[in-house]
């Protein structure tokens, strides 16, 4: 037992003790803080969060890049009122004049009649930035051309839409980030995935509080294509499989990713990305693939294959919310990207589409112990399917492209250039997603350490609005 001295001395030592150990923490957060927000220095120009570009009565588009995924934004962006087709940039002069040519027959009017075609060399693609100056230009080449392409593109005064992911490594996106803010243009990663119909609606809902405070996300891109690697000498295969092959992590985050961030609010006003540990599973399916399926001598047999066939990564938030992120595009199993949302009201899933809320779903259960889906989800849609749905689902339906999806972003892309309004997704949006493929390469290569994200927003997060359900 203490005497009262002793105590009273204790407990003098050990208030200053906690004091001591209180002003420690704080300065380690504030220091932390400062670290994650501002590694970076200021790009000299305006932040682009909530930035509204000067209207386009037309908005003149060039593309770079008209394979499977840009000959369709050609056909697609060519069918909407206030665009021209300017410029088509390829390697391949067989894909520019197709892609040309179908742009010619779909525009109404002869609005695209006079497409400039560049094609034959690495850099055509600069020859035309600088030759048509178009207000926007649509990049749909391999990973690595993203960035330069992206920056290049507003440096010559146009915006930039992107294919997915926005750039490869961390000092790209920075890159991106701070011309898109100096040049004061655009910089959209084109995530197609956030125009579904059960994405708009689960934003619809966490909008509207019907699940409660958001916990919790799992997200995902699990979808097997070792079939590109018979696309050897051109074509998706014949780039992406170096990079299955050299990179460990996941590399595809985007599709399942990008939706669960919008209904979280990252990077917008309420919360943010803050750090993440990543795993891969050995890598076997596509060596094994390759032997079955190609001679010894083959060049796809000549790599060694380091990516895992699944990599499982965990985000957390500055909130302490998580997001558990899958991306597996080699094992043979169903597709799927999770789409999952869980708050304190209940949860909302895909794959298939399923919602369990407290006290039941009206029509369909009582309780959250069984999932409503469905046919008994028709009372949900009819309630919360998305204004921006109802206005253009059945067109965007009836265009196709991933289901109506592809469509409703390309119209929205331009529906925002011509009304001066903010773009669905902006340029930290696009690097926060992306971000996670090399933060997941560091994290599995240091054994799953946590991995801090950058803050591409240097701090500016919390003052950019969440997006808005746009009527």
């Amino acid at each position: 037992m203490m005497n009262n001295k002793n105590r009273r001395s204790f407990l003098k030592r050990t208030a200053m003790a906690a004091s001591g150990l209180l002003i420690g923490s704080r300065s380690q957060a504030k220091s932390k803080a400062e670290r994650h927000n501002h590694q970076r220095p200021a790009s000299g120009g305006l932040y682009m969060g909530d930035f509204t570009a000067p209207k386009l009565e037309t908005v003149r588009i060039a593309l770079i890049g008209v394979g499977a995924r840009g000959s369709g934004h050609a056909r697609q962006l060519a069918t909407v009122e206030g665009t021209e087709i300017v410029a088509i940039s390829d390697l391949y002069q067989d894909l520019a004049k197709k892609a040309a040519k179908s742009c010619v027959e779909i525009g109404a009017g002869g609005r695209h009649k006079d497409i400039a075609l560049y094609h034959g060399g690495e850099e055509e693609w600069r020859k035309m930035l600088k030759e048509v100056q178009p207000d926007a230009v649509v990049i749909s080449t391999n990973w690595e051309n993203h960035a330069p392409m992206a920056i290049a593109a507003m440096e010559h005064g146009a915006h930039a839409f992107v294919e997915v992911p926005i750039a490869v490594t961390l000092d790209e996106m920075w890159a991106i980030v701070d011309t898109s803010e100096r040049t004061q243009k655009h910089c959209m990663m084109m995530e197609n995935v956030n125009y579904g119909r059960d994405e708009l609606l689960y934003l619809n809902m966490c909008r509207q509080g019907a699940i409660g405070e958001l916990l919790h996300a799992e997200a995902a891109y699990i979808h097997e294509l070792r079939f590109q690697m018979e696309e050897v000498k051109r074509g998706t295969g014949s780039w992406r499989t170096y990079h299955y092959a050299d990179r460990n992590g996941n590399l595809y985050p985007t599709h399942g990713l990008g939706p669960v961030a919008q209904y979280m609010n990252l990077g917008r006003g309420e919360d943010n990305f803050e750090s993440m540990v990543s795993y891969s599973t050995p890598a076997r399916g596509r060596q094994l693939y390759a032997q079955k399926n190609y001679p010894k001598n083959h060049q796809w047999n000549q790599l060694d294959y380091k990516g895992g066939d699944m990599n499982t990564s965990i985000i957390k938030t500055h909130m302490g919310r998580t997001i558990m992120v899958q991306w597996d595009e080699t094992s043979p199993r169903p597709y799927s990207r999770h789409n999952l949302i869980q708050g304190t009201k209940g949860t909302l899933a895909g794959f298939p589409t399923r919602i369990a809320l407290e006290g039941g779903v009206e029509g369909a259960t009582d309780s959250h112990h069984r999932w409503a889906q469905g046919e008994q989800l028709e009372k949900v849609y009819a309630q919360y399917d998305h204004p921006l749905y109802r206005r253009l689902g059945a067109v965007a339906e009836k265009m196709g492209g991933h289901g109506g999806m592809d469509f409703m972003m390309r119209y929205r892309m331009v529906e925002c250039l011509r009304k001066g309004q903010p773009l669905d997704q902006n340029v930290y949006e696009g690097c926060f997603w992306s971000a996670v493929g090399p933060l997941s390469e560091r994290s599995v290569a240091q054994g799953g350490t946590p991995q801090m994200f950058p803050d591409f927003t240097r701090g500016n997060w919390n003052s950019t609005a969440p997006l808005a359900v746009v009527e």
